[in-house]
C-alpha cells in the first residue's frame, strides 16, 4: 500500500534535490548553482514553529530561492525523511510529539542548492540541536517485503552510467517509477520510503546498478492523482498490481516476509528551542 504523506514527500524532496525552481519564481529571480558534491552543509538559520492544523493543506518541502521550507511536517514524517527510515523502523514509544506538525524555514550556511542527501543531512543537524534528538539503532524481526529473483530470472539492463554519477528516482501518475544508476539496495530504500506500507529488503544478491522502467496500476488506496480507473484496467498493457508488475517486467518478486530489520530507537526528543 501507498503513503500518501511519504509519497508527497518523496516527490516533493525529489524536486528539491533536482529542480531549483518554483513556478512564482521561474521568470522572476535566479536560482542558485548546486552545493559543490562533498559540501556538508547545516541551516545558518532555521525559524521553527508548529503549523496550524486548523485549516486543511498538504505537506511537503521545498526550495525557495535561498530558503528551504518544510511546511505542515508531522515530527515522526521528518525523522523518517531525515534519516531515510520507514516510519515503521522509528520506536519512539509512542510521545505525542510526534504526531505534532510543524512549520521549518531555513538557510544553509554554505552558498549553493543542496542534493538530496544534502537536504536530509541538514534535517538531521537540526533535528539533534533544536529538537535534542538522540537515539540508538537496533536489529528486530519486521514485517518487511523482501525483493527476490522471480522463478525466470532478472530482466535488468545494467546501467552505462558510472558509479558516482547521478542517481535518479521518478514517477508519474500512471504509476511509472523510472530508476537510472540504481543498485537494487537503492531500489528498495526507495520504494520503503514512497510506496509501501512496510520496510523493503533486497534479497536478490545482485551486485549491479541498473536503468529501467516499472509500471502498474495503483488500487484506490495506493492512488495519489486522479486515475482513470475503467480506462486503465482495459488497458491490456497495464499491469494489474506492483506484484505482477516486478515479476513480468523486471523478472523480480516482491515477497511478503519478516526479517530483521535495522530500527532506530528514540532515546529522548523534545519540544524544539526557541527561535
Amino acid at each position: 500500500m501507498l503513503s500518501l504523506t511519504r509519497l508527497t514527500l518523496i516527490s516533493l524532496l525529489m524536486l528539491l534535490s533536482f529542480s531549483a525552481t518554483t513556478p512564482a519564481q521561474s521568470n522572476t529571480a535566479s536560482q542558485p548553482s548546486p552545493m559543490p558534491s562533498d559540501a556538508d552543509p547545516s541551516f545558518d538559520v532555521a525559524v521553527i514553529k508548529p503549523s496550524d492544523t486548523s485549516v486543511p493543506r498538504g505537506m511537503g518541502i521545498r526550495n525557495n530561492g535561498r530558503h528551504i521550507a518544510a511546511f505542515n511536517f508531522p515530527l515522526g514524517e521528518l525523522i523518517a525523511f531525515s534519516y531515510g527510515l520507514h516510519q515503521k523502523q522509528i520506536i519512539n514509544g509512542a510521545s505525542p510529539i510526534f504526531e505534532t506538525h510543524f512549520d521549518i524555514d531555513g538557510v544553509p550556511d554554505i552558498a549553493g542548492h543542496p542534493n538530496l542527501a544534502q537536504s536530509r543531512l541538514m534535517f538531521q543537524k537540526l533535528l539533534i540541536s533544536r529538537f535534542k534528538l538522540a537515539f540508538h539503532y537496533e536489529s528486530r524481526v519486521l514485517p518487511a517485503y523482501a525483493i527476490q529473483l522471480a522463478n525466470n530470472g532478472p530482466k535488468l539492463i545494467r546501467t552505462t552510467r558510472k558509479p558516482g554519477d547521478s542517481t535518479g528516482f521518478s514517477y508519474n501518475c500512471q504509476i511509472v517509477l523510472t530508476v537510472r544508476n540504481a543498485s537494487l539496495t537503492d531500489v528498495a530504500k526507495g520504494m520503503q520510503e514512497a510506496f509501501l506500507d512496510k520496510p523493503v529488503v533486497d534479497q536478490t544478491g545482485l551486485q549491479d546498478r541498473y536503468d529501467f522502467e516499472l509500471k502498474w496500476l495503483p488500487d484506490e488506496s495506493q492512488s495519489y492523482c486522479p486515475v482513470d480507473a475503467t480506462h486503465a484496467h482495459s488497458n491490456p498493457d497495464t499491469p494489474t498490481s506492483i506484484y505482477t508488475a516486478m515479476q513480468e517486467q523486471l523478472g523480480l518478486k516482491l515477497v511478503p516476509t519478516k526479517t530483521s530489520i535495522q530500527v532506530m530507537v528514540i532515546d529522548h526528543i523534545e519540544t524544539p528551542s526557541e527561535n
